[in-house]
């Protein structure tokens, strides 16, 4: 397909209100969004720190020797999304990545350099320190399920993005036992997570709601509250052209009213336009969602394991696509990869936790690549994976 046809559906897309777009495939629906080169730049850092987090994990999961084979690694090559092969991805990392050669074991091996394990020691300690808002965002997800509990795995997708624990089902779930229950399921190995107490759902207010009262109570707000009764706060990637009608529909669509995360399902006799309120409502269920998140982002695979029990009837990642001034998602990674837009400001998170904090340490140094180290540095650590009998072939320099 050529570009002046994607331009043309990109074109059409802008003309058109959220509501009603023009048919074109999925993958046509995606191609013609609106790109903000910010968060892009972002994703190309995620690219590779999302598989230095996988090898880390894979380092950390032997208590004893923590530590991998470089042949085990090279097998998982391509689980792993390592293109150039597990050896190269290594070296590019030496700030991370420490290989070494093992003489028992005749095997070449990895393991994090003190640098990177002191980051994953602070880690531990902000999530550690961090356990009552842990806490607090479990009962609140498990709060917008209508039947207040979601399956174990749909939390095991996210479990780093909610900030858990590794060993969460111990230092969580059965440490708060009279908050969480854990229930069997009709299918085999499956469990669900359940809400203990009948927590009334009007004890919580949801983060869009938090932001409307910051605004009507603002010294300098002309806004009638009235019209940030049920708004969204909006913005648009740079040199996104938003035409008047486009402008008229979201106005429009501010002013729907619709039932928010907490408060259970749409009674559909209170709304006169019901598919409008479904959708508005299944935008405060994600929006509260991602608020939740340590980073303010997920992939978009994960969060639809949530679909049915928040009862959310729509297509998740065209919900993202149509209300670009709520949400960005971008495709980078060979994953589509949702922020919420108003957290962000120049790619750095506005209101950061000590979780987020710590975590940016590690993607600086993924950001930094080679770069701090000499040549005879990176020299040094080559000759250290050498043994006395000569090159590791696996290894050889390049």
């Amino acid at each position: 397909m050529g570009p002046h046809i994607f331009r043309s559906i990109a074109e059409r897309y802008h003309h058109l209100n959220m509501f009603v777009r023009c048919k074109v495939t999925s993958s046509q629906y995606v191609a013609s969004r609106a790109r903000d080169p910010t968060f892009e730049k972002l994703m190309d850092k995620y690219k590779d720190f999302l598989k230095v987090v996988a090898i880390q994990d894979l380092i950390l999961a032997n208590p004893r020797n923590q530590s991998v084979s470089l042949d085990f690694l090279s097998r998982l090559s391509q689980k792993l999304h390592l293109n150039r092969g597990a050896p190269s991805f290594l070296r590019k990392y030496p700030h991370i990545f420490h290989i070494f050669y093992d003489p028992n074991k005749s095997l070449p091996f990895c393991k994090l350099t003190d640098t990177a394990n002191q980051i994953f020691s602070e880690e531990a300690d902000a999530i550690n320190a961090s356990l009552p808002q842990v806490v607090d965002r479990l009962v609140r997800l498990l709060s917008m399920s209508n039947s207040k509990m979601v399956p174990l795995r749909a939390i095991y997708k996210v479990w780093r993005e909610l900030g858990l624990p590794d060993d969460f089902e111990d230092t969580v779930i059965s440490k708060y036992s009279h908050v969480f229950q854990l229930c069997d399921a009709h299918e085999p190995n499956t469990h669900y997570l359940k809400l203990v107490d009948d927590i009334p759902r009007n004890q919580f207010r949801a983060a869009v709601e938090e932001w409307r009262v910051g605004q009507y109570c603002k010294e300098d707000c002309t806004v009638d509250e009235t019209e940030i009764q049920y708004s969204f706060k909006h913005s648009y990637p740079p040199g996104m052209r938003l035409r008047k009608i486009f402008k008229a529909k979201v106005q429009e669509w501010q002013k729907c009213p619709y039932t928010g995360p907490y408060e259970g399902i749409l009674d559909s006799n209170k709304y006169k336009n019901t598919s409008l309120a479904l959708e508005k409502r299944a935008v405060s269920i994600v929006h509260e969602f991602m608020t939740l998140t340590v980073e303010k982002m997920v992939e978009v695979e994960k969060i639809s394991h949530f679909r049915k029990w928040f009862g959310i009837e729509l297509n998740i990642r065209d919900l993202f696509l149509d209300h670009p001034g709520i949400f960005y998602l971008s495709t980078k990674g060979k994953r589509h990869t949702v922020f919420l837009r108003e957290a962000y400001e120049r790619g750095c998170l506005i209101d950061p936790n000590p979780v987020y904090t710590v975590r940016r340490k590690l993607l600086d140094l993924v950001a930094m690549g080679r770069r701090g180290l000499s040549q005879s540095s990176l020299r040094q650590k080559a000759d250290q994976i050498h043994n006395e009998d000569g090159d590791f072939p696996l290894l050889g320099n390049k």
